[in-house]
């Protein structure tokens, strides 16, 4: 089994047992964004991690083997930028985009965040490994109206 085929396997089970993700994070003890990217295939889970998961959500053996797999990280099949700091955005939003839309998902239901309705802000932080750069996206919810 594939780790992308497990992620759907764990997103199908979470659903049927009525979880949040922030359950799922609290009950291994990780953060919930870092969480939701490697249950759906972006970073391996260790061995204990992985069982406590699989006990939660009723997973197969070979779902729990392929939760704990190296990914081959990021999704889709876009240009990828060759300018350094635009290809990390691109890398990070592979990696966590999908974590991302799931976690809006959970928490606003069935919309999206508007790129139009939008403030974003980009600010240095003093750490002493070296200086951060935090990005904050700022989007209105939009939720579709059928």
């Amino acid at each position: 089994m594939s780790k992308d085929e497990a992620g759907q396997v764990v997103r199908l089970q979470k659903f049927r047992k009525d979880l949040t993700w922030a359950a799922i994070a609290q009950a291994i003890g990780r953060d919930p964004v870092w969480t939701v990217a490697a249950l759906l295939g972006q970073h391996p889970v260790d061995a204990t991690s992985a069982e406590t998961v699989g006990a939660l959500l009723d997973l197969a053996p070979e779902v729990v083997e392929a939760l704990r797999m190296q990914p081959y990280r990021g999704s889709g099949h876009q240009e990828i930028p060759t300018d350094p700091t635009l290809y990390r955005l691109h890398e990070a939003l592979g990696v966590y985009g999908p974590a991302l839309k799931e976690l809006i998902h959970e928490e606003f239901g069935d919309g999206i965040m508007s790129a139009i309705n939008f403030k974003v802000d980009v600010s240095r932080r003093a750490d002493p490994g070296g200086d951060r750069v935090v990005i904050t996206l700022d989007g209105k919810f939009l939720d579709y109206q059928w």
